[in-house]
């Protein structure tokens, strides 16, 4: 399950690719309620090695993805880029994402494992636009996209196409970064 380089480096953390060592703390992750609020529900093992399978093929195809995120060798989630894989008014589209075991939570690492992905989308992807979205109720995520220099527009905001109309998280708000910045180093500095 290794995959190539590269790998994103921040001040306390390692971005890389996925190790069979990562599949039991990623399905324990996975399994746990409360980061799985924001989903229709926790994944069963199968699902979560599934998702981490197809996280490595990505990154060992493009290069880039969703990378396994660690702290001194301890696994603690995953940040990275994909593609949508529904459609709706702003797909064709990259997103970033992240997701932490709880036990990473509040310690910055979302927001600075964002900063350096997204450092790498506009810098060596050349990408014009990387949006983000999560259900309108995730406040946490939506402050790591607000960190992270994205902005919202309510007029982008859309139902998942994937959450049956009666689903509470139905309703997702989308921000979007646009440009690349002229220093990237400001890119969550506020």
């Amino acid at each position: 399950m290794s995959t190539p380089e590269p790998r994103l480096h921040t001040e306390r953390l390692l971005l890389r690719g996925w190790r069979e060592s990562d599949l039991e703390p990623f399905a324990e992750l996975n399994a746990d309620p409360e980061v799985m609020r924001y989903f229709p529900a926790p994944l069963t093992r199968a699902e979560s090695d599934a998702l981490a399978g197809r996280a490595a093929a990505s990154l060992a195809e493009r290069s880039w993805g969703l990378w396994a995120v660690e702290r001194d060798g301890e696994f603690l989630g995953f940040t990275g880029l994909a593609e949508p894989r529904f459609e709706a008014h702003f797909t064709p589209a990259v997103e970033i994402g992240w997701r932490f075991a709880r036990s990473a939570w509040g310690f910055g690492y979302a927001t600075e494992a964002a900063t350096r992905v997204l450092r790498f989308a506009f810098e060596e992807l050349r990408l014009e636009e990387v949006v983000s979205f999560t259900a309108v109720q995730n406040r946490r995520s939506r402050a790591v996209m607000e960190r992270i220099g994205m902005e919202h527009d309510e007029a982008d905001d859309f139902d998942h196409p994937a959450l049956p109309g009666a689903s509470p998280l139905r309703r997702h708000v989308l921000y979007r970064a646009r440009t690349r910045l002229e220093d990237p180093m400001k890119i969550g500095s506020s």
